[in-house]
């Protein structure tokens, strides 16, 4: 709609209309807002529906950009949780995590607030434990509409309480330009980077925690793989509940191999300001591998 409203045709015309590293801000004051409003009726969980951002990619050098205001979300959004049936059961289950890493990585910021960890607590509490009833059963419709509510929840804590996120959706991003979904890449980066952070944001990791052992259905499948409350990391809990969905848990299992895809990966992080906003900063590239190391595979 952004290149619609400006007139843009060629690749030089849409370089001229993003953000930059910035995904929020537009820098350019004389691009003209979109006029043509949209209605989504989402049959996925990324949640992209509540947002004003896009993303694309520059095919030369396989960086993602996000294009900021003044773009503009949709005017109205309807939700039935009946017409996500037909969704692939990877996509809906991808995009679910792709939820609950907002709500993780948004109680875990250092930048978190009273009110955006009780939105984050409410997203989890309806989208894990619907996320695995949804896996146990495509057609439960109570399940996907829980998981459809707690998307609400998630993207408030983005977009109502500006919350920044971190390493895992600042990696993601530039993760998704090599083939891989957007959902995907939480699936993989998520735990890593709980991992990476645990030293210098324990105490929110800890929260995180608590509301997952809280739900009787997360409990009980968690405690089924010889989980303790008391002993548990947030990544090693992550990691049994992402693998119980049954999807891809290594940057290997999605066909991102070799050192340069890697090298790339790394230098394009830096790039992106979430990776500036983790509560431990990656400013050089070493922090970065790193983390890839964890998910290499």
């Amino acid at each position: 709609m952004q290149a619609m409203a400006n007139n843009a045709t060629t690749f030089s015309d849409l370089d001229n209309l993003h953000a930059g590293d910035d995904w929020t801000a537009q820098q350019n004051t004389t691009i003209l807002p979109p006029k043509i409003p949209i209605i989504s009726i989402p049959t996925s969980l990324s949640g992209g529906e509540y947002s004003f951002l896009g993303g694309g990619t520059n095919d030369k050098t396989h960086h993602k950009h996000g294009f900021g205001k003044p773009t503009k979300g949709p005017a109205l959004v309807i939700l039935d949780p009946e017409l996500t049936t037909t969704t692939p059961e990877n996509i809906w289950l991808q995009s679910g995590v792709r939820a609950v890493d907002h709500c993780v990585e948004g109680m875990c910021s250092l930048s978190s607030t009273i009110a955006s960890d009780a939105d984050a607590a409410k997203g989890l509490r309806l989208l894990v434990p619907g996320l695995l009833r949804c896996k146990s059963n495509g057609k439960d419709l109570e399940a996907r509409r829980e998981c459809q509510m707690g998307v609400v929840e998630a993207m408030k804590v983005v977009f109502v309480h500006g919350v920044p996120m971190g390493a895992s959706h600042g990696i993601g991003h530039q993760l998704g330009p090599l083939g891989v979904g957007h959902g995907e890449t939480s699936c993989i980066l998520l735990p890593a980077v709980c991992a990476y952070n645990v030293d210098v944001n324990s105490d929110r990791q800890a929260k995180v925690m608590s509301v997952l052992w809280e739900d009787e259905e997360v409990s009980r499948m968690l405690t089924a793989k010889g989980f303790r409350r008391e002993e548990a990391s947030l990544g090693e809990m992550l990691h049994v509940f992402i693998a119980e969905l049954g999807m891809p848990r290594s940057l290997k299992g999605v066909g991102v191999v070799g050192k340069a895809k890697l090298d790339l990966l790394a230098e394009n992080s830096l790039r992106d300001r979430w990776c500036g906003t983790n509560p431990r900063p990656l400013r050089v590239k070493g922090e970065v591998m790193e983390i890839l190391e964890m998910v290499k595979g």
